[in-house]
């Protein structure tokens, strides 16, 4: 999963797409700063935490259906963080009183359908890492060599998908007690 921040009036969203379940996962403190309009992260999380053991309490699913990811933090490390889907925060939305609710779930809709136009046709998936390399400040060259390393990678694992079966051709990310591999 590499994440892939998104913009919503200016503010960053920290989100990561899982290619297995074809699900984006959310930061959900993100969305709740958003939501309560507060410009400190903490006091955000605070509120989250609040809202998650309030949530619990009730009995709701929302507290369940969410999960956590490591995401990169404010002060640049990997962080366990609490990530939803779309179908989540939508529901999550209603639970948090904000002129920002309406706007928050046509953004999640547009995210929605967004990936949709992808999976019809992914070179939409392909300018759209671009643009995001380059809002990032990577340069032409880094992008195209992160695209190539992507390509290569991915004729490499159908290589090995395709001749694994009794051919003796090991991933190389399993671990055998042989030493091989």
């Amino acid at each position: 999963m590499q994440p892939q921040p998104a913009i919503f009036e200016e503010h960053e969203i920290r989100r990561v797409y899982d290619e297995t379940s074809e699900t984006w996962w959310f930061s959900v403190i993100d969305i709740v700063q958003v939501l309560t309009q507060q410009p400190d992260y903490q006091t955000a999380r605070k509120y989250w935490n609040k809202l998650k053991e309030r949530l619990g309490k009730e009995g709701s699913q929302l507290v369940i259906n969410c999960h956590q990811l490591k995401m990169t933090a404010e002060d640049g490390k990997q962080r366990f963080t609490d990530v939803a889907t779309a179908e989540t925060l939508l529901r999550l939305v209603q639970s948090v009183p904000s002129p920002k609710a309406e706007p928050i779930k046509l953004w999640l809709a547009k995210v929605g359908y967004e990936r949709m136009q992808e999976m019809a046709d992914p070179a939409r998936s392909l300018d759209r890492a671009r643009e995001t390399w380059q809002k990032h400040g990577r340069s032409e060259k880094w992008i195209q060599q992160r695209m190539t390393g992507q390509e290569t990678r991915n004729k490499l694992t159908d290589y090995w998908t395709r001749h694994q079966g009794g051919r003796g051709i090991r991933d190389p990310d399993q671990h055998h007690s042989s030493g091989v591999g």
